[in-house]
Formats: C-alpha cells, structure tokens, sequence
C-alpha cells in the first residue's frame, strides 16, 4: 500500500491501535480509509469487530499487536489503562515509536515517557480536541510533544487524523497545552450556563443572548486573550479594559445582580474578591491580568 506524491512512491507506515473504544475506532478507521495496514487490539475483542471487517488484522495481546508495526498508536479510557497495557507491552516496544493520544496529565506523560524509552523505544504525547466524527479533517486539532525525531518520522501520518500541531521534545507539554485549552473552554462555559440562567431568569431570550455573545467573542475577545497573555508573559499589567480600581466596583452590581435573581454567584464572588485584594495590595492601576500575580501555586502543590 503506497502513496503517491510527485510521480514517487512513498510506502505508507504500517499502524497499530490499541484500544478501539469510539476515538480508538476513528483513528484505525481513519487509517484504513487512507490506505494503512492496521493492527489493532482491545481489551473486549467483540468492540473491533467493525474494523475487522473492514480490513484491520487483530493480535490477541498488547504485546503481540505492539510487534506488528513500527508506529503504535494509543487511545484508553484513562491514564490507569495506559500504565497496565504499556506493562503488557514491555519490550516489544523496542525500536518502534509508541504515540499515546490518552488525555492525561504532564507528569504521566513524561513518566510513560521514561518507561517506553527504557526499553527501547520512542515515545511521543499527543492530546485530540476533537468528537470522534471529526477525526481525518481539519476539524480535529491535536497537540503533540516528546521525541522529535519519533514525530517528525511519522508527522505525514499522525497528519492523517487532523490538523496537528508539536510543541516540543518535552513529552509533557502536549498535556499542558490539551488540559489548558479544554480547561479555559470549560471555565468559559460554565461561566456562560450561570449567566444564561441569570437572563432567562429575567425573562429574555436566552438562544439570542447566547448569539450576541458570540458575536462578542469572535468581535472582541481575540485581542483581549492575546494582550493577556502578552502581560502575563512580561509581568506588566497595563490598564486594558480600564484599571482595577474603575472595575472592582462594578463587581458588587454583578454580584448583587445574580444574588438578588437567586442565581449562583460563587465565581463572580471570586472574581471581586481577587480584584479587591490587588486593589487593596496597591496595583488599583493596572488592569484586569494583574490578577494573575494572586493565581500562584500553593507551596508543595505537584505540577
């Protein structure tokens, strides 16, 4: 099974996939339609059958599975499942690259890392944001790290599934940048759900709040979002949106606002308490990214 590419012949990498749950399945699923010879295997045989029948060869251990190909690729239900099917792998990982795309945190990425490497093989992390439906189009983005010479090797075909980015041979960094981008959407949105209670509990629709504020959001806040990031990076707050001093107060309408409604106020409770603690500590002129300098981790907290 080839590729052809400016009149050359290109053979295409032989990929095995462990675990066949719903992603698992769109991975091997996506490397058969695009022409790959598929290993796969899963701790329930009966859950591969659709790929069986669709071309994929089945190897009864992780082990066994592992052997049959130079790229192994990994998707479990959780880092628990990795650490025993990376046990069952063991050696047979030797001299081939082992791709896990099971979210999970830095530090394990760089302790699997340190196992694979041990015998033998190479290791890269990979992180999917992505619905299973996705994967194969540019709507699947994912976030890889680890061994740079493992990645750029099999990059044309970890580009098979998605739009793919590497963010370097630290193999824990995709895990920061997955668990950060699904992080900052969830706080997002949580934040949106309470404050789609509060309008509809005023009696205004919801569904066309909902539309303005992404409007807002496509309009606005992509320079908002940068221009934090920017100050976080240089530890200069610059006043953008107005100084701390101008919007603490505003805080106490909002929260009054939701408290009055009956609406949870838990995080907006939050919000002014770290603005009127910057205030108070001396910095009322600088703005809203300030706040991070309030953000920073306990004393003997695990990164």
């Amino acid at each position: 099974m080839t590729t052809n590419t400016d009149d050359t012949t290109t053979p295409l990498v032989p990929v095995t996939v462990l675990g066949t749950g719903a992603m698992g399945s769109a991975l091997a699923r996506t490397f058969l339609d695009r022409g790959h010879a598929v290993t796969v295997w899963n701790r329930t045989e009966s859950k591969a059958a659709p790929l069986l029948a669709a071309g994929a060869a089945w190897r009864p251990t992780p082990a066994e599975a592992a052997a049959a190909s130079p790229l192994v690729v990994v998707c479990l239900l959780d880092q628990t499942a990795v650490d025993d099917v990376l046990a069952a792998v063991g050696g047979a990982i030797d001299r081939r690259v082992l791709v896990n795309l099971t979210s999970g945190s830095p530090a394990h990425a760089r302790s699997a890392a340190s196992r694979v490497t041990g015998w033998g093989g190479e290791y890269v992390d990979g992180g999917i944001m992505a619905d299973p439906s996705d994967i194969g189009s540019d709507r699947a983005r994912l976030s890889f790290s680890g061994s740079r010479t493992a990645y750029d090797t099999h990059e044309p075909t970890l580009r098979e599934l998605g739009t793919a980015v590497y963010y370097g041979d630290d193999p824990g960094l995709a895990a920061v940048e997955f668990l950060a981008q699904v992080g900052a959407g969830y706080e997002l949105l949580i934040g949106l759900l309470h404050t789609l209670r509060l309008v509809q509990t005023e009696g205004a629709d919801v569904a066309a709040f909902a539309e303005r504020f992404a409007q807002s959001l496509e309009d606005g806040y992509p320079q908002v979002v940068r221009a934090i990031g920017k100050a976080v990076r240089d530890g200069d707050y610059p006043p953008d949106l107005g100084p701390l001093s101008v919007q603490a107060p505003l805080m106490d309408d909002l929260v009054a606002h939701r408290r009055s409604l009956g609406v949870d106020d838990t995080r907006m409770t939050e919000v002014r308490e770290l603005m009127n603690a910057r205030v108070a500590a001396g910095h009322g002129d600088e703005g809203l990214a300030g706040v991070f300098e309030l953000l920073r981790p306990e004393k003997g907290s695990a990164g």
